[in-house]
């Protein structure tokens, strides 16, 4: 339909210059060392903080020059985006889609996935051990903190989803259930691309995190983990009217009640980021999912068997 095209001069911005210069930065940031570099070895939570008080100034302008020097490095696409304009940095990567932009698979025996992503890592766990890379191996015990019980997932499934910075960048319920408690744990802000997967031993068990536990209507327990990293300022979960950030040290314990139906959502990242998915014993993957495939928010993740 016509009112859901950018305008021409957008199109313009988009293609014929925004291409280019993406392709040259793209084939720059592909040598893994330098890549590795630019993300990595340098003051990763200074300048998460730096970030998170950057991307709240409200200011018009500035807002529309960071953006256009976003999408020079970045296939940024605003146009299912509820509101066009934003206030600041923030709104726009916390930004609210059109109704109707994600429909979930409404199918009972289907766990959808909570989020747009790019399928990593899958696979199943075994001696509480799964795989963030190829060799890569970090303990469930780990990641979800001295104070959960990650028993329940053994021999279920794991599936990494991450998020880039251009993506959507909110996060939803993947069946009907009840999130009964979050752990907070807080930590450093790794770069959660390939290049670090493949660099940095448990990654996922060093950075700043939630372990998200909810039974579903069906009885099967399932967990869902955000993973912040480096620029992610916060994590907002909607259910807590809580914002989770670098500056809650320690584990933090957050039992509620709080029912969910598929496709509710759940909250944001304030940038990009990884959630993990761990589902217990009885469930394969959907048909389709597979390390590298680019999903979105309610497609069949996985299938209760």
């Amino acid at each position: 339909m016509k009112d859901r095209e950018a305008s021409p001069a957008l199109r313009v911005g988009m293609n014929d210059h925004a291409r280019p210069r993406r392709g040259w930065f793209k084939r720059l940031v592909a040598q893994e060392d330098l890549n590795f570099l630019l993300t990595n070895r340098v003051p990763r939570i200074a300048l998460t903080r730096m970030m998170g008080r950057f991307s709240r100034i409200e200011s018009p302008w500035l807002t529309r020059l960071t953006i256009a020097v976003w999408r020079m490095f970045t296939p940024l696409d605003l146009s299912e985006a509820k509101q066009q304009n934003f206030r600041s940095l923030k709104d726009c990567f916390t930004r609210e889609l059109r109704p109707g932009s994600r429909v979930f698979d409404a199918r009972p025996e289907i766990f959808a996935s909570p989020s747009d992503a790019i399928v990593g890592a899958t696979g199943v766990v075994e001696r509480g051990q799964v795989y963030q890379a190829k060799g890569f191996p970090y303990s469930t015990e780990e990641l979800f903190g001295p104070t959960q019980d990650a028993s329940v997932f053994e021999g279920g499934r794991f599936v990494t989803l991450r998020l880039t910075s251009a993506m959507y960048h909110r996060f939803h319920a993947p069946a009907d259930g009840t999130v009964e408690h979050v752990t907070y744990l807080s930590g450093d802000t790794w770069n959660v691309n390939p290049v670090a997967l493949k660099r940095v031993e448990r990654l996922f068990c060093r950075n700043e995190r939630a372990v998200v536990r909810m039974t579903l209507s069906s009885g099967h327990p399932i967990a869902l983990v955000p993973v912040a990293a480096i620029l992610v300022a916060s994590i907002r979960l909607h259910f807590l009217d809580v914002l989770l950030h670098l500056g809650r040290k320690g584990a933090n314990e957050m039992p509620c009640s709080a029912p969910h139906v598929k496709g509710q959502e759940m909250g944001w990242f304030e940038h990009g980021s990884t959630i993990i998915v761990f589902v217990p014993k009885g469930f394969d993957l959907a048909e389709g999912i597979a390390p590298g495939v680019q999903i979105r928010a309610g497609q069949a993740l996985l299938r209760l068997s």
